[in-house]
């Protein structure tokens, strides 16, 4: 049994050491040099790890670091962190931190104590260095990919376990198997990928990777790790397309019929509905005054996250792989469907095209399991 949240902490909150073109989080939240010092104080985090302790009714307490850049305060913050753990949560609790990161300030410190507490780490990584620095760079315009790399090298030297997430993009998305191959060859065991996508009109739009781009990166991947891959390598969105092979509920909260399980926590303790709606319609109170399990059921918060099923259209309900998708993150729904109704995703047609390429495998694999255990 696990929490049924994901509360995402900003510690730092928007900071962070590198600019990304694509990055959704520049500006919102609490950037350092407001009064608040350079992480979360240690009232606030006591908070959170009593309150996450309380909110979680079983054996494992999990917390989720994100930014910006989780690690910009500095690894001794973290380890203030860690002992705060060890004294407000219970030894029979099992205490899970995970980390968000881009891996340019990690050094030997970092990754030793990431290693000493078993810190699961998610390093954001495009691909090889040209796809990687298309996006990723410093704030004066410089390759983010040595320091990136050489912080992946020193979690591979500790044995810290590591996932790396890959944005998707309209420049890595044509070239699936050179970036899959890549990540291989580093060794990666957990891969995440995530696709860009931004409005028609907006800035990054021509940045965005297609919908057809997108069906087709993940069937060409999904080829070569079944072939090649199975029980070696974890592919987070084909993880969610074998769960149905075992009646599983989706764990990826994009594929949930409802959502609203992982809010955020900024850096002065303030509540949001989701990391993609950090804005004054959806921020629901500070956990100072209300405590998270009673933000989490607040109606508002019931209604943000029912509203993502009440929303779908026609087009999505009839859909022979409506089971897979939900429709997807309800940031992603401007598109229209082929009929003229709102609110149809904007990747549609590559989820469509990569689930109804993956069904025949996923039902493989549920009769297999169905042969071995009735």
């Amino acid at each position: 049994m696990t929490p049924d949240f994901q509360a995402f902490i900003k510690p730092a909150g928007s900071s962070c050491n590198l600019a990304c073109d694509y990055c959704y989080y520049l500006g919102k939240g609490f950037p350092a040099g407001e009064g608040l010092g350079p992480g979360m104080s240690d009232e606030l985090l006591e908070a959170i790890i009593v309150q996450h302790r309380d909110a979680a009714d079983c054996p494992e307490v999990q917390f989720s670091w994100h930014g910006g850049e989780p690690t910009v305060p500095g690894v001794d913050y973290f380890r203030r962190i860690v002992e705060m753990q060890r004294r407000l949560i219970p030894p029979e609790k099992r205490v899970i931190n995970g980390i968000q990161t881009n891996g340019t300030l990690l050094d030997e410190d970092w990754a030793r104590f990431l290693a000493e507490e078993n810190f699961l780490v998610g390093i954001s990584l495009d691909g090889p260095r040209e796809l990687h620095d298309r996006f990723r760079k410093t704030g004066d315009g410089r390759s983010s990919f040595p320091e990136t790399f050489r912080g992946l090298e020193l979690l591979r030297e500790h044995g810290v376990v590591f996932e790396i997430l890959c944005v998707v993009s309209a420049a890595n998305a044509r070239r699936p198997l050179e970036v899959y191959r890549y990540f291989k060859d580093l060794g990666a065991g957990f891969i995440s990928f995530l696709p860009l996508v931004e409005p028609p009109g907006s800035p990054g739009f021509d940045n965005s990777v297609s919908a057809p781009a997108w069906g087709e990166f993940l069937c060409e991947i999904f080829d070569e790790w079944k072939r090649e891959d199975i029980g070696r390598v974890k592919v987070q969105i084909f993880e969610e397309t074998l769960r149905s092979a075992f009646k599983q509920e989706h764990t990826l909260c994009i594929f949930k019929e409802t959502c609203g399980r992982v809010p955020v926590i900024e850096r002065n303790g303030d509540f949001y509905s989701c990391d993609h709606y950090v804005d004054e319609d959806h921020r629901l109170g500070n956990i100072l005054d209300t405590p998270l399990d009673e933000l989490l059921e607040k109606p508002e918060q019931q209604a943000f996250g029912q509203a993502k099923q009440d929303t779908l259209p026609r087009y999505c309900r009839e859909c022979e792989v409506l089971e897979s998708c939900h429709g997807e993150c309800p940031k992603n729904r401007f598109a229209r469907t082929p009929d003229g109704e709102p609110g149809l995703n904007a990747l549609c047609s590559g989820y469509r095209r990569f689930f109804r390429h993956s069904i025949p495998f996923v039902e493989q694999v549920a009769e297999l399991w169905k042969d071995t255990y009735d």
